[in-house]
């Protein structure tokens, strides 16, 4: 079961809410000595965490279907580059984290028992229950079972909303009254906190396509200044409107000059990166842009950013770290 993305959380009865985790979204199934942990595209997830394998199979309950969220503790966060680095086709990879960075497993739905395989035709304010009696039973000498806080409260969902960060990205609505149904978002409703910076356009790449025969710019590289004056690559945006190209990229090409990135830079080796992500094209820093991004950690913008304007009344160096600063909610203590 899915969520629709939405701007603004909804209220009435209807309704309760969670924090929404940012980690890997799983399915996590027991059959006698078998354990599943299956996510939302379908792929296997069990080999890359055997220290999840090994707690359910300590569990004493032997058959049961849970929905929740993998996620991988960082002193006192939750770290979604942590979580990636453990998707790793070495199985000597993958043991070694699994001792060094074990991850959790937050339980947020009850799907099926042994004394009731069809949970998952309840309404939500059944399954919620029966989950908390599960976790009660099941989790206590379990420290790698998390149950999810929730709350019925709007007032509490604003505030995890406004304390998003550090593991929790936004807040998910459920209906309470409907049962649990694959393929249908209109139970579920999740919303983000995004937040805005602005960065320096510290290079661009080239779009693979053209127009009018003419190269154009695909994406922009963005940087942010650390206090000792180097300009680190922390992201990118390719939100550019087709229209603007052209002569965007014309402005761009008349401020090409290195480095551009005088700290961390774009097409570093990793194995992340690809060919195209070497290409790249180095600009003084003198334009500044502010996007709207929705997530920040290892240092750069977890995902693509929009773009919310140009900001020629900002100077280059007043774009640093600093500005991404939050107060966010501990996520560990919302799970005890």
């Amino acid at each position: 079961m899915e969520a629709r993305s939405v701007d603004v959380i909804p209220r009435g009865a209807e309704w309760q809410y969670e924090p929404k985790w940012d980690g890997f979204r799983c399915l996590l199934s027991r059959q006698g000595d078998l354990v599943d942990l299956r996510s939302k595209s379908g792929e296997d997830l069990a080999r890359y965490f055997p220290e999840l394998v090994r707690a359910a199979l300590a569990l004493k309950a032997t058959s049961f279907l849970l929905d929740g969220e993998i996620v991988v503790p960082h002193g006192k966060a939750f770290s979604f580059d942590d979580l990636l680095q453990r998707i790793h086709p070495a199985a000597s990879r993958v043991k070694k984290l699994s001792e060094e960075t074990p991850a959790l497993f937050i339980a947020f739905d009850l799907l099926a028992t042994a004394a009731d395989k069809k949970l998952a035709a309840s309404p939500l304010q059944m399954r919620r229950p029966a989950l908390e009696a599960f976790a009660k039973a099941q989790f206590k000498s379990s420290p790698t079972f998390r149950l999810s806080p929730v709350s019925t409260s709007y007032t509490t969902a604003q505030k995890w909303l406004k304390q998003a960060g550090g593991g929790s990205d936004g807040v998910i609505a459920k209906r309470v009254d409907l049962p649990y149904q694959a393929g249908n978002r209109d139970g579920m409703q999740k919303i983000k906190k995004f937040r805005s910076a602005d960065c320096v356009v510290g290079g661009f790449r080239y779009a693979t396509n053209k127009i009018a025969n003419r190269r154009v710019v695909g994406s922009l590289l963005l940087g942010l200044y650390d206090d000792e004056g180097r300009l680190h690559h922390v992201g990118f945006t390719s939100a550019i409107k087709q229209a603007d190209r052209p002569a965007l990229t014309y402005r761009l090409e008349r401020l090409i000059a290195p480095p551009g990135f005088t700290g961390n830079a774009p097409g570093g080796l990793s194995r992340w990166s690809t060919e195209r992500s070497a290409k790249w094209c180095p600009l003084k820093p003198k334009l500044v842009i502010e996007i709207c991004y929705d997530h920040f950690s290892g240092g750069r913008f977890r995902h693509g950013t929009s773009i919310l304007r140009w900001r020629p009344d900002k100077a280059p160096r007043q774009c640093t770290f600093d500005q991404l600063k939050q107060k966010a909610a501990d996520p560990i203590k919302l799970l005890k």
